[in-house]
Parts: structure tokens; C-alpha cells; sequence
């Protein structure tokens, strides 16, 4: 039986959101501060994704362990590839009786940012108003030590788990938010773990896209009409959350798909584009992620800007640059 949302504060910490079933929070939810989950049997656990570094995910299993003591964690499911929901993958992950789950796409993608890119990220120097950004963004976190075990399993489309007599689906949703993004679905509690197929009170970031398949999943989200919706960030929600998050990505597709037949260019795009609402959301800045990646989809181009490019065009927006 699944609780009432008014009754779980978006406080840090393990949040028991239906029977057996808790979320781990992590306010504002924004850069790095993501959220996991935990499902526990009469004799075993499974962990919804780890956290942006170790000292975050020791704090995490160890608020865990008046659960997990009697029930220790034997899969680890990651929803997608970005550190903020893997980088924590060795301190359960890669030992005897534990296996990592995740999509084939995710699986291939965990290096892709592996956490020595961030560091370099941090140390170099790209002018005042970007270092400041990155250094607000990633700062807070410590990058050293993290070894990422492989997963040891992987599937595409749909996989159903059995965790003590306990039914967990998993559905991939990606290439969306990632190349790989999945959702974790617990029918009997009536809750859908989502990854950051959801951001709550923030904005989303498309780093691979579709937008289209990233609106679909969020159909697919709203149709499982779940009684608790765990996003990858922010607060819980329910439907009226995840139909929040569609519209902004249809407002974001529409205005780019105008813009873009007017023949403005993706830089004028991101200047002109009133977000109205949305720029009371954390991070709007990612306007300028999102609108390069919806160009980049109706050009048909597979390039992506480098990391470097994509966080100095969010700083000088965010700025006024």
C-alpha cells in the first residue's frame, strides 16, 4: 500500500513510501543531488541506483541499513549512465551474490564521463563566468577513488525481476534524457521509480534525445497510473508532475521546430525563446542544452558538442552574457 505524498517531506534522507518501499531523497535536486530507491523482500533488497560519489553513498546505504541488515541488497538497478545515479556502483556492486542491472545502451555509456572528466572539468580554466558555474555545480562533490564495476547484466525493451516474490519491471524509455534511460515499475506498491526521465521543480536536460521519445515515456509514465512517481530529482509527484514535464518538452520541440523553419539559428533560438513558467524552475538555464539537441534532431546531425561547449553556453545564458 502505497502513502499519501502529503505525508513525505522532500527532506535528505530514507523516506518509506510504500510497504517495503522507500526513496532516498536528496534536496534542491539539482546538479548531482539525485534520488534512489530501495525494495525490500522478506529476505532480500534491491537498490535503485547509487550517488554522485562514495562519502554520499556510504550516507545513503548506511540510512539504509535498518532495512537492509536482515535484507541485504543483491541487485542494483542503475536507470541510466550519468554519475549522479552510478558513480557509487562499487560500494555494493562487483562482490559475490550482487548484480548490477541496466540497459545495454547505459551499460555502454558508463564510461562515457567517467569521474576523471569531471575533475578535469573543475581544473580547467574556462573563464570566469563558466569555472563559476561548473564550480557550483560540481564542487560540492569529491570525483576521487570511483571505480565502476561492469554491469553484470543487460537487457533491451523490457525485463521482469523477481525480488523475494516481489514483481519489478523494468522498461527502457531511452535514448531520451540518455541513451539508455530506463523506469523501475513495482506494481504492487504502486509506485514507478523514473530516473531522470523526471526532474520535479527543475528543468530537464536532453543530452541525447529524442524529445519525441522523451514525451512518450512520460505517456508511458502517466499510463502506469501510479499512486507514487520517484523522479531522478526533486520532490515526489504524480501524474500532474510528469504531465509538467511533457509539456515543457512540447513547448521546447514546438518552439524549436518554428524557429528552426524561420531559419533562425540555434543560438537565436536560445536568446528569443520566452519560457514564461518554466524559468522558475531550477536549472532553466538548460535551454541551451535542449534547444542545440532538438536542432541537432531536425538537422539529422549525430555530433554533439563537447561538454566544454554545452556548460559555457548554459553559464552565459544563466549569467546574461
Amino acid at each position: 500500500m502505497s502513502k499519501s505524498l502529503d505525508t513525505v517531506p522532500y527532506a535528505k534522507g530514507l523516506h518509506e513510501v510504500a510497504d517495503g518501499v522507500f526513496a532516498y531523497l536528496q534536496p534542491d535536486g539539482g546538479w548531482g543531488w539525485s534520488n534512489a530507491g530501495l525494495l525490500a523482500s522478506d529476505w532480500s533488497s534491491l537498490l535503485i541506483d547509487t550517488l554522485f560519489d562514495l562519502n554520499l553513498t556510504r550516507d545513503m546505504l548506511d540510512s539504509m541499513s535498518t532495512v537492509t541488515s536482515g535484507r541485504p541488497i543483491d541487485v542494483v538497478v542503475n536507470t541510466h549512465a550519468n554519475g549522479d545515479h552510478c558513480y557509487g556502483n562499487s560500494l555494493v556492486g562487483g562482490r559475490d551474490g550482487v548484480q548490477i542491472i541496466t540497459t545495454e545502451a547505459a551499460a555502454q555509456e558508463m564510461n562515457a564521463m567517467p569521474p576523471s572528466a569531471i575533475s578535469a572539468l573543475l581544473a580547467i580554466d574556462l573563464g570566469e563566468t563558466t569555472n563559476k558555474y561548473v564550480r557550483e555545480a560540481f564542487g560540492p562533490f569529491s570525483f576521487d577513488d570511483i571505480d565502476l564495476p561492469p554491469a553484470d547484466r543487460t537487457f533491451q525493451g523490457e525485463l521482469q525481476l523477481d525480488v523475494g516474490g516481489r514483481t519489478v519491471e523494468l522498461i527502457e524509455v531511452g535514448p531520451a534524457h540518455t541513451s539508455g534511460d530506463l523506469i523501475v515499475y513495482l506494481p504492487d506498491a504502486s509506485t514507478v521509480f523514473c530516473g531522470d526521465i523526471l526532474f520535479i521543480n527543475g528543468t530537464p536536460i536532453i543530452w541525447d534525445g529524442p524529445v519525441s521519445n522523451w514525451i512518450d515515456a512520460c505517456d508511458r509514465i502517466i499510463g502506469l497510473e501510479a499512486d507514487v512517481v520517484v523522479p531522478g530529482h526533486g520532490p515526489l509527484t504524480d501524474a500532474e508532475g510528469v504531465t509538467a514535464v511533457r509539456d515543457y518538452l512540447s513547448f521546447i520541440e514546438k518552439e524549436c521546430k518554428e524557429r528552426h523553419a524561420s531559419g533562425q539559428t540555434a543560438e537565436e533560438a536560445i536568446a528569443e525563446i520566452d519560457l514564461g513558467v518554466y524559468k522558475e524552475w531550477g536549472e532553466w538555464e538548460r535551454l541551451a542544452v535542449n534547444v542545440h539537441a532538438i536542432y541537432r534532431e531536425i538537422d539529422g546531425e549525430s555530433s554533439v558538442q563537447s561538454p566544454l561547449e554545452l556548460f559555457s553556453a548554459m553559464a552565459e545564458l544563466k549569467s546574461g552574457v
